[in-house]
């Protein structure tokens, strides 16, 4: 065990410094959209409640649950290693990093670990506070562990990415701001896209969050717009093809130094 963790000290303590980041500042990486998402639950779900009995045999204030908190995780994983990423080239502390005798997949995994962390903290919190004044249940946990993970891959990498091809901090904030959170919205979190008529049925399936909050939603919940096996299908592959995007640039060095 003590040759394993000398091996891989470097990374041990990137992903300590990427973690202590998050907790050292806590009401603003975990508080704040946590509390945020769980206002959603309450006005969205408790007060449209009275009016929208159910969706799919589900209580409606039960069935929004999944769906921001994998939105809420979501974006917690990508915002937190986005900005991670760019600030630690903007400052050139990216440069210490990458000279230190830690491999490429090392320092990858090292600066991903923080959003990881983070989505973490914040999904278990906000279940916690919707367990108070909510009965929603956990049908399929290893479905959802599954779900939950490549989650985590998909945004903590996606992150990454973006934090290394940003030239300002509007650039990373502009996925979140106008890809990632307009999709989580279009993508099922608040209704069934079995209500909607056609062609936006059609169109929502062309949305890649909306089989990622199906893929959750089966978890919590075991009911799924689409099959579960093509909703974690969908989402593993995308997922894959940003770890290896990640994976490319670190091994190449390709735009790491700002």
């Amino acid at each position: 065990m003590n040759a394993l963790i000398g091996r891989h000290r470097g990374l041990l303590a990137l992903a300590a410094r990427e973690s202590d980041r998050v907790l050292k500042l806590w009401s603003q990486t975990i508080v704040a959209p946590v509390l945020a998402a769980f206002l959603f639950i309450v006005v969205f779900g408790l007060s449209l409640g009275g009016r929208i009995r159910e969706l799919g045999g589900v209580e409606y204030e039960v069935f929004i649950v999944p769906g921001l908190i994998a939105m809420a995780m979501a974006q917690a994983a990508y915002s937190n290693n986005s900005s991670s990423v760019f600030q630690a080239r903007s400052d050139r502390y990216i440069n210490d990093v990458l000279s230190a005798p830690m491999r490429p997949w090392e320092v990858n995994l090292g600066l991903a670990f923080g959003g990881i962390v983070r989505a973490l903290a914040i999904g278990v919190s906000l279940l916690v506070l919707a367990l108070v004044v909510t009965d929603v249940p956990v049908r399929h946990p290893f479905a959802l562990a599954l779900a939950l993970g490549i989650l985590l891959v998909l945004f903590a990498s996606l992150g990454v990415v973006v934090g290394v091809y940003a030239e300002t901090w509007d650039q990373h904030g502009f996925v979140n701001n106008i890809v990632i959170l307009p999709l989580s919205f279009l993508g099922g979190v608040f209704y069934s896209v079995d209500v909607l008529p056609s062609p936006w049925q059609e169109i929502s399936h062309v949305n890649p969050i909306f089989f990622l909050i199906n893929a959750v939603r089966y978890g919590f919940l075991g009911t799924s717009d689409v099959p579960v096996g093509i909703a974690l299908a969908v989402t593993a592959g995308l997922a894959l093809v940003c770890v290896a995007w990640s994976a490319t640039m670190f091994r190449s060095g390709h735009r790491l130094k700002a």
